[in-house]
């Protein structure tokens, strides 16, 4: 029986009777806060909490390669901001890594009923976690990201095909296309593509 329980926390309190009893027999569970969502940050998922027992086996590689890394960055980040907020003299690379999550967490953000493509949140992230977002002012990141996807839609429609396809034919294990690259989907040459694409749309040098 397939069933999508929703149950309501006491100020955020995961421990209690009844969530604990709905997270056991559940494959996993989406936590969304309070204080995510009133800081502006929506859909307010948080990350921390929220799990999936199937994970990574219902991804296709290049989807786990790119949210496994993210996933690790935005819970550093949240570790470093509430250390930050105890801390006068932060180091530069605390700075920069603080700077990476606000960006991280801010092309997170998704306007209601607007779904993504595969493809096309695989390029978010991957422009994210690789640090082409990170000379853009927090403000710019949303513009930048949209834009990005409508270029790549309208002038780079064949991009996707570096990492959403496999590189060999099942039967005869050639290859059938150029451009592809991993053997199985995966984006381990195809991350200079995207950089490129990146760059090409003169926004990052």
């Amino acid at each position: 029986m397939t069933a999508l329980p929703i149950v309501e926390t006491q100020s955020g309190d995961v421990s209690a009777y009844i969530p604990t009893n709905v997270i056991s027999i559940t494959d996993g569970q989406i936590f969304l806060s309070a204080d995510l969502f009133n800081a502006g940050i929506r859909p307010a998922i948080n990350v921390g909490i929220s799990v999936s027992r199937v994970g990574s086996a219902a991804q296709i590689k290049a989807m786990k390669q790119v949210a496994g890394k993210l996933k690790l960055e935005l819970a550093q980040f949240a570790e470093l901001e509430a250390f930050a907020q105890f801390a006068s003299d932060l180091d530069k690379a605390t700075q920069n890594q603080l700077a990476r999550g606000q960006r991280l967490r801010e092309l997170l953000k998704q306007s209601q009923s607007s779904p993504l493509a595969v493809d096309e949140q695989i390029v978010t992230i991957y422009t994210g976690t690789n640090g082409y977002l990170d000379q853009l002012e927090i403000g710019q990141v949303k513009k930048f990201i949209v834009q990005l996807r409508t270029h790549l839609r309208t002038n780079k429609p064949q991009y996707k095909k570096s990492y959403l396809l496999p590189r060999y034919s099942p039967s005869k294990r050639k290859p059938f296309e150029r451009g592809y690259s991993g053997a199985d989907g995966t984006i381990s040459t195809s991350g200079t593509n995207i950089k490129k694409l990146v760059i090409s749309f003169g926004r990052v040098s």
